[in-house]
């Protein structure tokens, strides 16, 4: 697909890969960026919702917004937004509560969004869904085990929808991402990638159709995972990736 004068909806716009995205796609597109706080760009071509993905009920309010107000086709949407909360069950400062925040804003308003925009993506002569994803999707990590569930439930899900809407207009895909240079990992890990450099990956994988992208360190996790999983587990133990 060729991102020019296309309509997007973007979450998790506000900072991280995500705000990197919305600079890049706002070039050439209209972008509608649903996240709490306004984004840091001016510029007439993007909309700000605000909207809580923790909330369903903010969720459902910004879904309504955009069909009174943008009823025409959408032709990409990119759950981009995401949180990881660190610690480990048996840790002191474990907050319970954290649970159900982290997993609607991980797994369950991405749903939510792509049912309810589906008729204005299904509008669009061609269409596209990018769930943004992460290696430990893939491969869980010690820490973060609620994150390593949302995000391995996510791709599950993903591919179940692509399976449901094979030969429609709307194509399903994933960015599984290493570690990037986020607000989100502040003081963790090493080696990160830049978030110019993975939104860069992104965009590239619109652009040319590729269903589930790999993009940095994750390429060879993925390798390792298939020829002997319990290698990438105790390398994937080892520290934060």
């Amino acid at each position: 697909m060729e991102l020019i004068s296309k309509t997007i909806i973007l979450t998790g716009a506000s900072s991280g890969v995500g705000l990197e995205l919305l600079n890049r796609l706002v070039t050439d597109n209209s972008v509608i960026a649903l996240c709490r706080t306004p984004p840091a760009i001016d510029s007439e071509r993007v909309t700000h919702i605000a909207c809580d993905l923790a909330d369903a009920d903010s969720v459902a309010a910004a879904i309504a917004a955009i069909k009174r107000d943008h009823p025409g086709a959408i032709h990409g949407l990119i759950n981009c937004g995401a949180v990881q909360f660190t610690p480990r069950f048996v840790d002191e400062d474990f907050d319970p509560a954290s649970i159900a925040t982290e997993t609607a804003i991980n797994f369950t308003s991405p749903i939510e969004l792509i049912a309810g925009l589906l008729d204005q993506l299904a509008a669009a002569p061609e269409a596209f869904i990018l769930n943004v994803n992460s290696g430990l999707g893939i491969v869980p990590k010690h820490e973060s085990a609620i994150y390593c569930a949302t995000k391995a439930g996510l791709d599950n899900f993903s591919r179940g929808l692509r399976a449901q809407l094979k030969g429609s207009n709307i194509r399903v895909q994933q960015a599984f991402l290493p570690l990037v240079d986020t607000p989100m990992t502040q003081g963790r890990g090493s080696g990160k990638l830049m978030p110019e450099h993975v939104s860069t990956a992104i965009l590239w994988g619109i652009q040319n159709g590729t269903l589930d992208l790999d993009i940095g360190k994750v390429k060879l996790l993925r390798l390792i995972n298939r020829i002997s999983p319990a290698l990438a587990h105790r390398i994937m133990q080892k520290g934060d990736g």
